[in-house]
């Protein structure tokens, strides 16, 4: 059993599917109050959130790539090319599983790229793998 985190994580998902956005968000709450989720639906909702000096930076973003309005693969690039943001952790979970789209976002420096399973049970199992590396394993940037 690992011991209760010092503070909340926060974890910004863009995803705009709602089934997918609901299924991930029981699957990263399953450690309840030890996560803050907050759910945007596109790109530029993304960084209207990032930029809002009054929320709290994310210890993590989970970014799907096919989306309104500004895509992942958009979101992906404007993120890393921006020296306030590129330090947050970004995991791509998408559908695509195709050897140009995972190219692509590793190239666009995603920290890792997750392809999303079609059955529900692998898939909250690929979420909470998710969770358990980034907000559980891994060292996070101290709050400035």
């Amino acid at each position: 059993m690992m011991a209760a985190p010092a503070r909340p994580y926060d974890v910004l998902l863009v995803e705009d599917d709602p089934a997918d956005a609901m299924l991930i968000k029981e699957a990263l709450l399953e450690h309840g109050a030890a996560r803050n989720l907050t759910q945007v639906q596109d790109g530029i909702a993304a960084l209207d959130h990032l930029r809002d000096p009054g929320l709290p930076r994310p210890d993590l973003i989970v970014l799907d790539l096919n989306m309104p309005r500004m895509n992942g693969r958009e979101l992906l690039a404007v993120l890393k090319g921006d020296e306030d943001l590129r330090a947050i952790p970004v995991v791509v979970l998408t559908t695509s599983s195709a050897p140009d789209d995972v190219a692509d976002a590793y190239r666009r420096y995603a920290n890792a790229y997750v392809t999303k399973p079609v059955n529900l049970d692998d898939f909250t199992r690929a979420v909470r793998s998710i969770d358990a590396f980034y907000l559980d394993t891994a060292t996070k940037l101290p709050r400035e």
